[in-house]
This record gives structure tokens, C-alpha cells and sequence, in this order.
């Protein structure tokens, strides 16, 4: 009997010999500006095996504009987003917070976030055989950076003022809040991200990061797993610093920069961890060509295969070539096949 996408996913996460690798594009609005056809032809090839739950809440938080449309995007924080090319996402360039101490009432907590239609999240979950991630996502120093700016929030970190030390422990409050409403709905998994990563090191201290940061991915991760469900975080950039303490907490897939970090220092968390992608879109997807990609799948799935414990994910963005994207999903269908 052929497994459905939800116990693809199951199986490649607990390394059961699932019959084929599960898959999940990520394609940004660029993808489908430039590349529709190709984009519509990959999906209906390689159908994903994972899909967002539907947010279904009772209130809306105010935004306004499109955060992927040349202007201004207001978001749910009241953060205003300035963007100079469609199909991309913009930046914060006038953060709320220019001092701890006087402006944080400024910012809108989205507590209509919270109003989550628990029905009709189950309701949606009971009608797909897809494995379905909840519709919280916590992000907590992405966040603070886009309320502060991302210089000052370095700086502030180093002597942290106490002021925003409360702030800080207001905002995961509120962010433990959302995953206890998401993990009392019958959806498969959680997910919370930060990009954590330069090119070559982690963007603060390792020790600063573990002081501050790992004690609130500890409450997510255990929030999931306390309601039985799976656990997954993205994190851009060179994160090796900090895999061990994210096996530690107990998480369960992570999403990083592979290429960046290289398979052979990687090796050594195979059976820890699910590699949830990703292949090389720094340099592989926008200049490579179908036989590097081939390499390159062939490469993660020799090192990081084992039973299970990877994801055939990709992300479809600015330069990606389709042919290389498409490549992607080709290979690894493949590679594992029962």
C-alpha cells in the first residue's frame, strides 16, 4: 500500500525506509513573475508532500500594502517595510524602537494572532493527506531586529538594558502563547525560524546565543513535543556552532544553508537530526547547470541519507535557474525508491 505524504514525512523523521524522499519547494513571488510556466510544471511533477495550515482566526491584525510589491508594507507589528523590487521581500528601514525605555509602546503585539479557529484548523487537517505545519511561525531576534534595527540590537546586546531584557521576555511570552494554541489543534508540526548564520561563523557569540536565545527555543520545542508533534526551525547562513544545542533541545528537522557549512563537517549529526533541505541557492541554483545539481543531491543523499533523515527541499528565488530547481526533485526521486 503506497504511504500517504503525512506518513512519508513521519517515516523519513523517524528513519523508517520511507518509499521516496518527501518533497517541499519554496518558491518566492519572483518565481512565479519570471519563471510561471516552469514553476506550474515542477509543481504539478513534483507535487509537495507538506502544506500550511489555514490560519481560520476570529480577528485580524491590521497591515497594509503587499510585503512583495514595490512601496511600503505595513506588518502586524506595525514595522513598515520599504521595497524596491517586486517579488521580493523589502526592509525596515525606520525601526519602532529608537530607546528601550520610552517606545515600546509603539509596537502592536498581534494578539489576534491567538483567535485561532481551532475547528476549522482541524477541519482541514481531517481533509488532506499532506503533512500539515501549524500557522505560527516565532521568530524572536529576526523580530527584535526589525523593531530596533539590526546594528542597534548588536549593540544593546552586548550590555543588554534592562528595559529591553523585559521586552524580550514580553515578546516569547507572547510567542509561547501562539505555539500552545497551534499545539492544541490536530496539526503534524510546529516551526519557528532566525537566521543565526554569516557566511562563515554565527552572527553573535555562541555563549551570548546560549545565554539569551537557546532557553526560548527550548520552550517551543518543548510546547511541540508536549502536544506530540514534531518540531522544525530554519535558520540561514553558517549555524555548525550551534547544531549541537539544537539536537540537545530535541529538535526535530532543521532547515540551513547545507552547502555553506559542508556536507563532510555534517556528517557527524546524521541519526540526530532531519536535514529538512536545502541544495546550494547561493551559487548551485542561479549558476550551476542540471548535471551540478545532480552532484550536488547525489552528495547530500550519500553523506546525509541514512533510512530516512533528509528532505528533498529547495528554495525557488531570485537567479534560480527552473531547469536546476526541476533538477532537484528529479534526482532525489531517483535516489530513494523503497
Amino acid at each position: 500500500m503506497t504511504a500517504t505524504s503525512r506518513e512519508l514525512v513521519f517515516q523519513t523523521l523517524n528513519r523508517e525506509r520511507p518509499g521516496r524522499v518527501p518533497r517541499q519547494l519554496w518558491d518566492l513571488p519572483w518565481a512565479e513573475i519570471n519563471h510561471g510556466a516552469a514553476l506550474a510544471e515542477i509543481r504539478s511533477s513534483f507535487p509537495d508532500d507538506f502544506v500550511n495550515g489555514p490560519q481560520c482566526l476570529r480577528e485580524k491584525p491590521d497591515t497594509f500594502g503587499d510585503p512583495y510589491v514595490v512601496g511600503e508594507y505595513r506588518d502586524e507589528w506595525g514595522c513598515v517595510f520599504e521595497n524596491l523590487q517586486n517579488g521580493h521581500i523589502g526592509e525596515v528601514k525606520a525601526p519602532l524602537i529608537k530607546d528601550w525605555a520610552t517606545d515600546t509602546g509603539k509596537v502592536h503585539i498581534p494578539r489576534e494572532w491567538l483567535t485561532v479557529d481551532r475547528d476549522g484548523v482541524n477541519r482541514f487537517c481531517a481533509g488532506t493527506d499532506k503533512f500539515v505545519f501549524g500557522g505560527c511561525c516565532p521568530r524572536p531576534f529576526e523580530r527584535l531586529q526589525f523593531l530596533r534595527g539590526t546594528v542597534d540590537l548588536y549593540m544593546d546586546l552586548m550590555a543588554p538594558p534592562p528595559e529591553m531584557l523585559a521586552y524580550i521576555k514580553e515578546l516569547h511570552a507572547f510567542y509561547c502563547a501562539q505555539m500552545e494554541v497551534w499545539a492544541a489543534t490536530d496539526v503534524d508540526a510546529l516551526n519557528f525560524i532566525d537566521d543565526w548564520g554569516a557566511q562563515d561563523r554565527l552572527l553573535i557569540d555562541p555563549v551570548m546565543w546560549r545565554d539569551i536565545f537557546k532557553p526560548m527555543y527550548k520552550d517551543y520545542i518543548d510546547i511541540a513535543h508536549g502536544a506530540g508533534k514534531k518540531v522544525f526551525m530554519h535558520s540561514d547562513g553558517h549555524i555548525l556552532a550551534i547544531y549541537p544545542d539544537l539536537i540537545e533541545l530535541g529538535l526535530d528537522a532543521i532547515n540551513s544553508q547545507l552547502f555553506c557549512m559542508g556536507l563532510d563537517t555534517l556528517k557527524k549529526f546524521v541519526g540526530k537530526i532531519c536535514f529538512w533541505g536545502e541544495i546550494d541557492r547561493q551559487h548551485l541554483l542561479p549558476e550551476g547547470d542540471v548535471a551540478d545539481i545532480e552532484r550536488a543531491v547525489n552528495d547530500v543523499y550519500k553523506n546525509l541519507w541514512r533510512d530516512g533523515g533528509c528532505i528533498a527541499q529547495c528554495e525557488f528565488g531570485p537567479g534560480a535557474k527552473p531547469e536546476n530547481v526541476r533538477a532537484v526533485f528529479s534526482t532525489w526521486a531517483g535516489l530513494v525508491t523503497g
